[in-house]
């Protein structure tokens, strides 16, 4: 999966005011991000506001997306859930034709067991045409996939590798101590990217690389000639403005941040809402400073 090295940008779905699909501020999304060196989209990820997508919607979107993929980058599809049964149905449903890999969320809210979860996603990469990267975010599903786990998992000759977001250092470690040679660790948290290339990561499927997609490229550039000192710098840059993208849900604080940049309104859809008027000024002066900085 050498395709999926690097920086895949976890792209927001822009709306118009009154909810509909804003298919031409994708088109400049796509534009910008590309050109700004990432590697791979994501398509229909968290960021995407999936939950909140018809099926026919998000079959909408990715196709519109393969077929407006400015320098051909590959494509990753979310398709997850916390039933296993309808994720199968999704499966089957989706054509799969331009899609190189799924992204596969740990089922939430209903808290299955570790071995529910190997059960789980064994069933959904027996029936998946691609490979298959399983997302782990416990912050948002309730359920952490363990080290054994995940380990277990990466035996499975369609399950190709993690979205890592627990925020748990030693537990990334551990993948990357004992996972297959060719499992890709990729974190799955903006501002761990850096500390998990130094153990191995080999990319990091990105919020901000919506908007700054030069400064995640010129991270992989740095750690993957060994210069975690300049990769670090270049993290650094993002300190200030990250936590206000998740002050009031994800992918409010993006959107609002590419609002400001002229890339695309910052409506979203029910229950997120859109950035209150002091987060806005927050990140209005965040990006101002960035922009003087260079």
């Amino acid at each position: 999966m050498k395709k999926l090295v690097g920086t895949g940008v976890a792209l927001v779905t822009p709306f118009e005011e009154n909810g509909a699909i804003d298919y031409k501020s994708l088109k400049k999304l796509l534009r910008h991000t590309a050109n700004g060196g990432v590697d791979y989209f994501v398509v229909m990820g968290t960021t995407g506001e999936s939950a909140t997508l018809s099926r026919d919607e998000k079959n909408e979107v990715l196709r519109f997306v393969l077929e407006n993929n400015p320098n051909k980058l590959p494509v990753m599809f979310g398709i997850g859930g916390n039933d296993t049964r309808h994720v199968l149905e999704d499966i089957e449903a989706t054509d799969f034709t331009g899609v190189d890999a799924i992204l596969s969320v740990c089922p939430y809210y209903n808290k299955p067991s570790q071995e529910g979860i190997v059960l789980h996603f064994t069933a959904i990469a027996d029936a998946s045409p691609v490979p298959v990267i399983i997302y782990n975010i416990p912050g948002r599903t309730g359920t952490n996939i363990t080290a054994d786990t995940m380990l277990r998992l990466a035996e499975h000759p369609k399950i190709a590798g993690v979205k890592e977001a627990s925020g748990n250092l030693e537990q990334c470690m551990q993948i990357a101590h004992r996972k297959p040679k060719d499992f890709l660790l990729l974190s799955g948290d903006d501002m761990m990217t850096v500390p998990l290339y130094s153990i191995g990561a080999r990319g990091v499927i990105s919020v901000l690389a919506n908007a700054f997609p030069g400064i995640f490229a010129r991270m992989k550039k740095y750690a993957f000639e060994g210069q975690f000192d300049k990769a670090s710098r270049e993290q650094f840059r993002l300190l200030e403005i990250n936590p206000l993208m998740y002050a009031e849900g994800n992918p409010t604080g993006v959107k609002q941040l590419l609002s400001e940049m002229g890339i695309c309104a910052p409506y979203t859809r029910l229950p997120m809402a859109p950035a209150s008027e002091g987060l806005r000024q927050k990140i209005a002066q965040a990006y101002a400073k960035s922009k003087r900085k260079g």
